[in-house]
């Protein structure tokens, strides 16, 4: 049986019974700080973003508990016993985090406070690997002050971003949504989901000018590259059609493409006719069918190729090759690519079997009254 990424953390870190985590005072700081390599946090016990921090930074010493001797992760009551070490080291505000190398030379941390984040940046500065369980990489694309103007002023995209701070708990609620989001968007190269740590000290001058003030603020850029706030309801369904909408796309929430992809309402309504009609009809509608396709594009061409068939005599085709594409596309074992072929191809072949639309009764009576 297959556990999540987070049943697997949560496994590690309830198989940890006491704390990974060591305590510095003044009294054993220079025992340990200039002798291994130590990431320290710096807090206050009354610090609400401190108490935030706290269990992610339990869970951080749990995934590195295999290597204490490489690497230490610890604390210090910056505002109690610790204080005189918050003052040597220049600590103002709370949580401060510092990496000290084996020398003791310090670098003061200032990327997320997210727990893959931090691991990451434990390995970094160490060579250490931790025993987080691996993760796939997201899809979302990161933004900084650094390619802001290259990816999100890009005026041949779109792009949806969320502007968060490593602390907010809304921020953390929509991050599992915005990562599918992500996912279900990479094959359009056109629509980018981005992200941007707005707290993050280099950052914060560009998200003040880009208006944010509140997390998490979520904002669209379109090819004019003007900002468009967007305020409406974070739900999955709800997202995808926003995006949808902006983008031009027809993705579908879980993936792949929705019911409407490659469906050309000008042929729809020549392929609701079809099935039903004449031979001799069939192939009027087949020559009215042409002239709009070789105007649609790549679609088009499925409409004309079914008719095709059907007026050279391969009856049930339509039948058949929806019911194959559909025992195929339900497998989900091709390439995403591939998957949106055919489910463009699934769409076309379901518009020759949709019931045409009734007409409203004031339009048949309106219609009537005009041939009087």
């Amino acid at each position: 049986m297959r556990l999540s990424f987070s049943l697997l953390v949560g496994a590690l870190i309830a198989g940890v019974s006491a704390s990974n985590v060591q305590e510095l005072t003044p009294d054993n700081f220079d025992s340990v700080v200039g002798h291994v390599p130590a990431f320290v946090e710096f807090f206050a016990p009354w610090c609400g973003h401190c108490k935030n921090l706290a269990p992610v930074w339990e869970q951080l010493a749990n995934v590195f508990e295999h290597a204490k001797d490489k690497v230490v992760i610890a604390k210090v009551d910056a505002d109690g016993v610790g204080r005189p070490l918050g003052e040597r080291y220049g600590v103002t505000g709370f949580p401060t985090l510092k990496y000290f190398d084996a020398k003791g030379v310090e670098t003061k941390y200032e990327e997320g406070r997210d727990l893959e984040t931090l691991v990451a940046y434990v390995t970094k500065m160490t060579g250490v690997k931790s025993k987080l369980p691996t993760k796939p990489p997201s899809l979302v694309k990161k933004v900084d002050v650094s390619n802001f103007n290259d990816v999100v002023l890009d005026s041949a995209k779109n792009v949806f971003i969320t502007y968060t701070a490593p602390w907010c708990g809304h921020c953390k609620n929509l991050k599992p949504t915005w990562e599918k989001l992500a996912q279900w968007f990479e094959p359009e190269s056109n629509c980018i989901v981005a992200n941007m740590n707005a707290d993050d000290e280099r950052n914060k001058p560009l998200a003040q000018k880009e208006g944010v003030n509140s997390y998490p603020t979520i904002k669209f850029y379109g090819s004019d590259n003007q900002a468009e706030d967007y305020s409406g309801p974070r739900g999955e369904a709800d997202l995808v059609k926003f995006l949808n909408s902006k983008c031009g796309t027809f993705r579908a929430v879980g993936g792949g493409l929705n019911s409407k992809a490659g469906r050309v309402p000008e042929l729809d309504a020549i392929a609701t006719q079809f099935v039903a009609a004449s031979k001799d009809v069939r192939k009027k509608l087949l020559d009215e069918a042409s002239a709009i396709a070789s105007k649609a594009g790549a679609a088009g061409k499925h409409y004309i190729r079914a008719m095709e068939k059907v007026v050279t005599g391969t009856e049930g085709y339509i039948e058949k090759e929806a019911k194959r594409l559909g025992s195929i596309l339900a497998k989900k074992n091709l390439s995403e690519k591939k998957l949106d072929e055919l489910k463009v191809k699934a769409n076309i072949l379901k518009s020759f079997t949709d019931k045409p639309k009734e007409k409203k009764e004031d339009e048949s009576v309106g219609r009537e009254k005009a041939e009087l």
